[in-house]
């Protein structure tokens, strides 16, 4: 029984938080500039997401020419620069990250 206990109180904590919002953000007359600045939340937490995955891949700094990580970042990142479609910018960034991890 407590296990179910457990089960629905977490099932609460995790899809209480992200419907209630829902519910009500037709009745939410929020500001403009706020509004503006909920549109930079999807690229700040795959920024940070991303970071910390290329930078600390073992849970520590490894910023040398071994780390697989960044050589797919920096192949993607200049793609990106150079204005290339996104499909082709992360196919090349995962193909460098593979091919770099085959080689180290």
């Amino acid at each position: 029984m407590t296990e179910w206990l457990i089960v629905f109180g977490m099932v609460a904590v995790t899809y209480l938080p992200r419907t209630l919002p829902l519910l009500f953000a037709n009745r939410l007359n929020l500001p403009a500039q706020f509004q503006q600045a909920l549109t930079y939340v999807p690229i700040a937490v795959l920024s940070v997401i991303i970071a910390q995955t290329a930078f600390f891949p073992a849970g520590i700094l490894h910023l040398n020419s071994e780390n697989p990580y960044l050589w797919g970042l920096t192949a993607a990142v200049i793609a990106a620069l150079l204005r290339w479609p996104l499909l082709l910018t992360v196919l090349l960034g995962m193909t460098v990250y593979a091919l770099a991890k085959w080689l180290f």
